[in-house]
């Protein structure tokens, strides 16, 4: 068998070429990374969160470095999704390879909006960041209460006829019990894990580093706690998952599709090597070759008693 046919994978009904992606955030839209590497190469690309209208972001400072990882304070800066629709498909669309839109939103009715907005645009899936917090419930996190959650999938999954992926927040009780509500709700596959919740004080000023206090961590550091989200979730639903969280390497990666992933997407890592994605992929290629197995036969397989 060619070693383009062990390298291909899915997520859900989004078929890709290898199982290599870039997670939203770390990426923007892929302008200044395709100066570093040919974006075609990619499984695909998670862009950076988009909201209706454009955001501005929180106030800096924004990153803040930690001993093996970062914690970020962003706060969705996008120029929102008309500016999408019109700049960056076309540009993405130069490249062989998936359009992941990411999607946020305040309200239900925000959120339903603009999936239906991107159900018609010319984007692979739609990838739902239920991170964001509920104006008006106070402030509570979408992905953080069972039944908000429910809603927001159900809400999307309605206007969404295009693969529907839910990213979900690590920061609650069971990951597991989540999974299950967007399956029952009809999403096609899970992404996580999104940044667990952090906060930094300067030790000179005495005072929490951001403005808005908490932020969120990702980097290496996380690995050991997103990968166990990744094996928990895979026993918990029949959803494809695609893993994140602390990916720095083509060992991470593979841990990531052994404990489960069907396909592993790169964050902050990029920003320390931006040619990262290229030599994971040259790596796993190497390894499926070897092996001579499928991406889909090595998903899982750590709870299958391994090789």
């Amino acid at each position: 068998m060619e070693v383009k046919e062990l390298l291909k994978t899915s997520i859900g009904s989004l078929e890709l070429k290898n199982p290599v992606t870039v997670a939203s955030g770390t990426f923007g839209c892929g302008r200044e990374y395709a100066q570093f590497f040919d974006l075609s190469l990619l499984g695909a690309i998670s862009v950076k969160g988009i909201t209706l209208k454009e955001r501005k972001g929180n106030l800096p400072p924004r990153l803040h470095e930690t001993p093996m990882g970062l914690l970020n304070s962003i706060g969705l800066q996008n120029p929102g999704v008309e500016h999408f629709i019109e700049e960056e498909i076309p540009f993405l669309r130069q490249y062989d390879t998936k359009i992941i839109a990411n999607v946020n939103g305040n309200t239900l009715e925000e959120y339903r909006e603009l999936s239906s907005i991107l159900n018609k645009e010319d984007v692979d899936a739609i990838e739902l960041n239920v991170s964001c917090p509920n104006v008006k419930e106070g402030g509570m996190v979408f992905g953080a209460d069972e039944k908000m959650l429910r809603k927001a999938v159900r809400v999307v999954r309605e206007v969404v006829g295009k693969c529907l992926i839910v990213k979900l927040s690590p920061n609650v009780t069971s990951i597991s019990k989540m999974a299950r509500i967007c399956e029952e709700e009809g999403a096609d596959a899970i992404s996580l894990v999104n940044t667990f919740t952090g906060v930094a004080i300067d030790s000179r000023t005495g005072r929490p580093v951001f403005d808005l206090v908490s932020a969120g961590m990702s980097g290496p550091a996380i690995k050991p706690l997103a990968l166990k989200k990744v094996y928990d979730t895979y026993q918990a639903v029949k959803l494809p998952i695609l893993g994140m969280g602390g990916i720095a390497s083509s060992e991470d990666a593979l841990e990531f599709l052994l404990a489960g992933s069907s396909a592993i997407a790169i964050g902050t890592a990029l920003f320390s090597d931006p040619l990262l994605p290229v030599k994971v992929l040259e790596e796993l290629t190497s390894f499926f070759k070897v092996r001579s197995m499928r991406v889909e036969e090595v998903c899982g397989l750590a709870h299958r008693g391994g090789f």
